[in-house]
């Protein structure tokens, strides 16, 4: 995954130049250039979007289809413990079940991360070493985001330093809906800059956030000021992900990528915790997006619950039997 921030320079007439990857030069040259760019994005159409998530609630996925799916699925889970109570054995626990995620099946693929708070990195960078999963750490005084920049700063520098290779981080919501764009925007950048080479998930925590129009807003501020991924929820919050939201985010990044030529991903997290339903965000993302982004390279499922059940699905797939919940850890 490439990412960068889009130039900051000033064209006069606003035209979009190569430079700046198509995005008019002054969008995020000022405060107010900011303000005017993302309030001139297009509306979202709630019934139209709520409309066409039922719509492609209801599609049917064939037997063969599905076996493909559950798969793709389980190689796009953040499998993801963020709790009070985490401890080292806890997190050395989810590092063997994010490799192996069925021990007795050899051929199920590995989860693409494990999300997991910054203390706790070490741990997690020591048992995964090379096995291709990633170590992602939330930061930036997640979930909260009440912190001073200098702490979310920091924050993030110690989770790169103990070794993570994608960071989490959440926006200052209170300045996102008191009208302070400029100031979101600066602390992506920031952080960003603090993640060297690490990717960086921005979570917009759709469910603070009011409206459809912020969330289309949120995630193109977000992927301006550089975010690799989008990510609804931090999981902490009611409601977190939800198909529409989610649908939302998909269609900006689509516009993203046509305005400017860069990808940027998207993550759903919190809630999602049956294979029905991951199914469901896997034909959205290609109904809407189409291959591209059907990788774990451009989406992934936020969840500790999800991976159980389509583990018990994939058994009943290939050996016509339910596992039942109690053939797999807690997580």
């Amino acid at each position: 995954m490439t990412s960068s921030v889009l130039p900051l320079s000033s064209v006069a007439d606003g035209t979009p130049t190569e430079a700046d990857g198509g995005i008019p030069g002054d969008a995020v040259s000022s405060p107010a250039a900011l303000r005017r760019f993302l309030h001139g994005l297009p509306g979202v159409d709630q019934v139209g979007c709520e409309a066409r998530v039922a719509t492609l609630s209801s599609r049917s996925i064939k037997t063969t289809s599905k076996a493909a799916f559950l798969d793709l699925a389980i190689s796009m889970i953040d499998l993801t413990t963020l709790e009070g109570q985490d401890t080292a054995g806890k997190v050395r626990a989810l590092c063997a079940k994010a490799q192996r995620p069925d021990p007795e099946d050899p051929s199920c693929p590995h989860v693409a991360a494990l999300c997991i708070y910054s203390d706790m990195v070490a741990t997690a960078r020591a048992a995964l070493g090379h096995s291709g999963v990633y170590v992602a750490s939330v930061a930036t005084a997640f979930p909260s985001g009440r912190a001073s920049r200098a702490v979310k700063l920091q924050d993030t520098s110690d989770a790169v330093a103990a070794g993570a290779d994608e960071i989490d981080m959440v926006i200052d919501r209170g300045a996102f809906l008191s009208g302070d764009y400029q100031r979101v925007f600066d602390e992506i950048v920031a952080v960003k800059a603090a993640c060297v080479d690490a990717h960086l998930k921005v979570i917009l925590e759709t469910g603070e956030l009011m409206t459809y129009d912020n969330v289309r807003r949120a995630s193109w501020l977000a992927m301006l000021a550089g975010a690799d991924f989008i990510k609804t929820s931090t999981g902490k919050v009611q409601p977190a992900a939800t198909m529409a939201v989610t649908l939302i985010m998909l269609e900006a990044v689509r516009d993203f990528r046509d305005t400017t030529g860069r990808q940027v991903g998207v993550k759903p997290a919190g809630g999602i915790s049956t294979a029905k339903d991951a199914i469901k965000y896997l034909v959205m993302v290609n109904e809407t997006l189409g291959d591209d982004w059907l990788n774990p390279h451009w989406f992934r499922f936020g969840a500790s619950r999800l991976l159980n059940d389509l583990l018990m699905q994939r058994t009943k797939l290939t050996n016509a039997r339910y596992g039942g919940p109690d053939y797999y850890t807690l997580d």
